[in-house]
């Protein structure tokens, strides 16, 4: 790319003149308003850096995507959002650009490709990796843009997403505002290398190092950079040397860590002053029409924050919308019977893997080894031949990364399946899978869907020891926006897989490391399990027992032989514990008067808790004896066959259990 600067024509001076006057004025009239109160929460303002955001933006179109930081006000207003939109929504306001459930850190307005801003470092790049990722599978020529502050260069997304970006030769724009300052810790101290721009060099990619005040060099190179991708020639990195002249957030101090010599003097520095200077010295007849600009900017906003003012506040009763994508209002038919022929739980789910890729292009899996070698599991086998390698993904062992490119995929119009082996890999990405995938629908107010399957094993054997034998179904359970699977048999994993990936919310698709082999009788062509639907595996008349995941064949083999001592076992499987089936459970104890819980997984806040806690709340009067759990050991898990066989339980266990409980 060359660093000259072609001369722009008046109508471009006078258009990236016009959005960073915007930007200006919009974040001076938010500062004056949260003087006055009418912002609820933080107010993080881009003032300073206007050029920025004006300069990329001015090459994008509605299609293309921006996933931005907690500075992203401008980057919003310069990808088109209209002033109103985003006043209203730092008021707290219906008519805001996330209808306010926002505020200043939260701007979404898919509509525009505005995809969204995060209040966490980080997750942008790798969200800018799946909107490139998509773009590539489409084939649609789009360009993903991740614009991110200095202090996300030391975080280990910058390097994940830099690295996968190369590697699959992405069309995604990488923007540095380096302005000096992450948060209060000044760049010179938290960088061992004081450029960023020159970081692209060891990923493979052009890096360029401009000047963050000058928007008609960053709108030549980000425009070549844009033009670059679009035309396949992959991803760039664009350090911009800039500086917030306001707090790093309105209302805190800014004197503690930087002087007011230093603002001052990056105020003089003002780049749309610099703008200004630069038309009326090229023609001097151009100041009036500058002076025009201004005037109807400023109009612009005064409308702007009066009509944010005015709006209506978010009705309550929308509080709890929009956490799951809606369901359907007719019901599914009900899948058939288990039979079929014998196969076994991979084989099954494969079955159903290979059907939704058939059937939908946009479904694509990333993973490491799930490409040619076909998965850890042979859960992907020989799909890699009929498929190739945009759509089985192998992966380089960067959980986080993949994770957070799969939301930004899911965002932009394709369904990932991000294979992870182990879940207690996936451990290494739960704040992308909390604080980003399990909340950007609600966030989004539904405008935005999340259909990614996250897939992998769990649970205890084959001495696996502690990193390769976790469940956490508990954990994951417990955050709105998830989905969570636990089949326990063949055709349950069919069914379910199947469901899955129909469905528009994340799911986390669990298999347990001991059943991927058995076998059970699974019919062939499609059929759909709904999530939600617990399955009545054996009926019985003296106890239930509630059983998941594995634990339902142990219960199954404790319930043969108790049947032969005249114990009636009923054994109740939830499929998913989230969303949970608690009325299938109540039913089944109000018809035998006693439950046993029994999961494998630790026992302090466990899921075991939760369903114990509901029979407690709405079946009280149905239970002839207390509820108790059977639960594996509250410790990591060994690596020794006899120290195994002493964390989890095993079919004694549920034995004894049962028998102590009959006894009550």
């Amino acid at each position: 790319m060359s660093a000259s600067e072609p001369p722009l024509s008046v109508e471009q001076i006078f258009h990236l003149y016009r959005v960073m006057r915007t930007i200006r004025q919009t974040e001076e009239e938010l500062a004056r308003c949260h003087q006055r109160g009418l912002i609820h929460g933080a107010c993080h303002t881009y003032v300073g850096q206007e050029a920025v955001a004006t300069g990329v933006c001015a090459h994008l179109t509605t299609n293309d995507v921006v996933f931005s930081t907690h500075r992203g006000h401008g980057h919003a207003l310069a990808k088109g959002m209209p002033p109103r939109e985003l006043i209203a929504e730092l008021f707290g306001r219906a008519t805001g650009c996330s209808r306010g459930r926002g505020g200043s850190m939260h701007l979404f307005s898919p509509e525009i490709g505005m995809m969204g801003t995060s209040g966490i470092v980080g997750p942008c790049l790798l969200q800018a990796c799946g909107g490139g990722y998509s773009s590539k599978l489409l084939k649609n020529g789009t360009v993903a843009v991740a614009f991110f502050g200095d202090g996300a260069v030391n975080n280990g997304a910058f390097h994940e997403g830099l690295n996968m970006a190369s590697i699959w030769n992405l069309p995604v724009l990488f923007v540095c505002e380096n302005n000096q300052f992450a948060t209060e810790v000044p760049f010179a101290y938290s960088s061992g290398n004081p450029s960023v721009g020159g970081r692209g060099a060891a990923y493979g990619i052009p890096g360029f190092e401009l000047d963050g005040n000058d928007v008609l060099e960053i709108e030549h190179i980000a425009g070549e950079a844009v033009a670059r991708a679009r035309a396949g020639g992959g991803p760039a990195l664009i350090e911009c040397k800039t500086y917030r002249t306001r707090a790093h957030a309105e209302g805190m101090g800014d004197f503690t860590y930087r002087t007011k010599e230093d603002v001052a003097e990056w105020k003089e520095k003002c780049p749309i002053q610099r703008l200004r200077r630069h038309a009326i010295e090229q023609a001097p007849e151009l100041q009036q029409q500058l002076d025009v600009i201004d005037a109807e900017v400023a109009e612009l906003v005064r409308e702007a924050r009066e009509f944010a003012e005015s709006s209506p506040v978010p009705e309550a009763s929308t509080a709890r919308q929009h956490v799951y994508s809606p369901i359907a209002v007719t019901r599914p038919a009900p899948p058939p019977a288990p039979t079929g022929v014998t196969k076994t739980f991979v084989a099954a789910t494969l079955e159903a893997l290979e059907e939704a890729m058939a059937a939908d292009p946009t479904i694509f899996v990333m993973g490491e080894g799930i490409g040619v070698r076909g998965g850890n599991f042979t859960t992907t086998l020989g799909l890699y031949a009929k498929y190739g390698a945009e759509r089985l993904c192998d992966t380089p062992i960067c959980e986080r990364g993949f994770v957070g490119l799969g939301c930004g995929a899911a965002m932009t119009g394709t369904r990932p399946i991000i294979d992870f082996m182990f879940i207690d890999f996936i451990n290494d990405a739960f704040g992308e899978v909390i604080n980003q995938i399990a909340k950007m629908q609600y966030m989004s107010s539904g405008r935005l869907k999340m259909p990614i399957l996250l897939r992998g094993c769990g649970g205890i054997g084959h001495s696996a020891a502690t990193h390769h034998s976790g469940m956490y179904h508990s954990i994951y359970a417990h955050i709105p926006g998830l989905r969570v699977v636990l089949p326990s048999s063949p055709y349950d994993a069919k069914g379910l897989l199947a469901h899955a990936l129909r469905c528009d919310d994340p799911v986390l698709f669990l298999e347990h490391r001991e059943l991927m082999q058995t076998k059970g009788p699974v019919p062939d062509g499609h059929y759909e399990i709904p999530f939600g639907q617990a399955r009545v595996v054996r009926p019985g008349d003296d106890v239930t027992v509630v059983a998941l995941s594995l634990m339902v064949q142990h219960a199954a083999m404790a319930a043969e032989q108790l049947a032969k001592e005249g114990i009636s076992v009923e054994i109740v499987d939830p499929r998913t514990v989230s969303p949970l089936d608690i009325d299938t459970i109540l039913q089944s104890v109000a018809k035998t008067g006693r439950l046993l819980i029994v999961d494998e997984a630790f026992g302090p806040c466990s899921l075991a808790t939760e369903i114990a806690a509901q029979v407690a709340d709405a079946g009280f009067n149905d239970l002839d004896a207390p509820i108790k759990r059977l639960h594996g050991a509250f410790a990591p898990t060994p690596y020794a066959p006899s120290l195994e066989q002493a964390v989890v339980p095993r079919v004694d266990d549920v034995l004894r259990a049962i028998r102590e409980l009959i006894q009550e």
